[in-house]
């Protein structure tokens, strides 16, 4: 007889897992590609999981896919989706690892320095990855900003260059995390690191785009003290 699972959690940054009481459970491909669409979906129609994950495949050809991959997907160790009539849905006591991600940087949760900055799913390259790809590296860009405003707000200032560092790393030529490390660098009195940290983004946006900071960002410059 088949063991029921009682806590499941879904990994789709870094690449798919589906764990089962803590132990890594074997998913086919095709119940793969269904678990990850409903993990970032959390509910889906049937409609819109045939044309998303089969858009190329006939409406009768794309219904016996999914009900293959439906089918397969109930035979693994972790059965967690709902799919009663035309919804589908992941069981909510599934654990998806986005989840967490997404939380932050809407300020649903205390913000924590998300350092794990693991790709969606890569290596696929199906459409619908390539979308919700681009919308979680933004989220995580505007979650390190959250955490380092946070920071900034609480005075702990090695934190918050470490988690705006990160932002720039991860975007070298997005202006916000570098208006936020001139900030930091003013809270803290460095005013030579204020004033670098803005040539050296002038620059590299010279020499890569051929345009100019905001007005924005000369707003902070003029907060340093006169000579």
């Amino acid at each position: 007889m088949r063991s029921i699972c009682t806590a499941a959690r879904l990994t789709l940054l870094g690449g798919f897992e589906l764990t089962c009481d803590g132990t890594p459970t074997e998913v086919p491909r095709t119940s793969q590609r269904l678990l990850a669409f409903l993990g970032l979906q959390r509910t889906a129609t049937r409609g819109h999981a045939m044309a998303t994950l089969w858009p190329d495949a006939g409406e009768q050809k794309a219904a016996g896919s999914l009900r293959t991959a439906l089918w397969r997907t109930q035979q693994t160790a972790a059965p967690i989706v709902q799919a009663g009539g035309e919804i589908l849905r992941l069981h909510d006591w599934v654990e998806v690892d986005t989840d967490e991600l997404v939380r932050t940087a809407h300020g649903i949760r205390e913000p924590a320095v998300p350092f794990r900055s693991h790709e969606l799913l890569p290596g696929w390259y199906d459409e619908w990855v390539l979308v919700e790809r681009e919308r979680l590296r933004q989220l995580y860009l505007r979650s390190l900003e959250r955490v380092a405003r946070a920071e900034l707000a609480a005075r702990r200032h090695g934190s918050a260059v470490e988690a705006t560092l990160v932002a720039v790393r991860a975007e070298p030529l997005r202006e916000s995390p570098y208006r936020l490390l001139m900030e930091i660098h003013l809270a803290e009195g460095n005013y030579s690191e204020t004033l670098a940290t803005y040539r050296r983004y002038r620059q590299l946006l010279a020499s890569e785009l051929g345009v100019r900071p905001s007005p924005e960002m000369h707003k902070i410059l003029r907060l340093l003290p006169s000579a």
